[in-house]
């Protein structure tokens, strides 16, 4: 069973490397949702009866449900992988959402892009002689690229978790209704345990 990966650590430094931020997120992904059909089916005990040479000789199609896990098994996995690798990347994306709503005091394009403001404020425009004279696209501030780009993650974060719990669901066959539901709970245990 694979193990999540551990937590990086949290500074505005990490987060304003969107480059590290998402290969964080990329790899973790890949460790538990991208793989999460071979977590699954390792889940699944062998037969006790050994293998009989018989059963390729004939191809069934998979049914509705393929074999289920047997519930200690998949409560393992969810309870020691796919919730605590879930909860990691829910932290990360939380602290580099809160690092884009706080202000930046060190930004270094600020001054230039004040400069660019005082400049366009200073400009002329005559639409008729050039219509495209009155675009001005001013730079963002890197704290307004980090919330877009922490937004877009969580977009495909639900996407992913949504794919993954589907799976498990299917392949556990127990009944909860959603994934946001299952990770709470696993959280108020985690809160109690603690």
């Amino acid at each position: 069973m694979t193990q999540p990966l551990p937590p990086p650590s949290l500074t505005p430094q990490f987060c304003f490397n969107t480059v590290a931020l998402r290969d964080f997120l990329r790899i973790s992904r890949g460790a538990t949702d991208d793989s999460i059909t071979q977590n699954l089916n390792a889940l699944i005990q062998p037969s006790t009866a050994g293998f009989d040479p018989s059963s390729t000789s004939t191809r069934i199609p998979r049914g509705p449900r393929s074999k289920t896990i047997s519930s200690p098994s998949c409560r393992n996995f969810k309870n020691q992988v796919l919730f605590p690798s879930w909860q990691v990347r829910s932290d990360v994306l939380n602290y580099c959402a809160s690092v884009a709503t706080s202000p930046d005091p060190e930004d270094p394009e600020s001054v230039l892009r004040q400069a660019e403001s005082e400049r366009d404020r200073e400009r002329v425009v005559d639409e008729r002689l050039d219509p495209y004279s009155a675009r001005f696209f001013p730079r963002e501030a890197r704290t307004e690229r980090l919330a877009t780009i922490i937004r877009q993650e969580r977009g495909v974060e639900n996407i992913i978790r949504a794919r993954s719990w589907g799976l498990v669901m299917e392949r556990c066959g127990e009944d909860w209704r959603d994934w946001e539901e299952a990770l709470n709970e696993w959280r108020k245990g985690r809160e109690k345990s603690q």
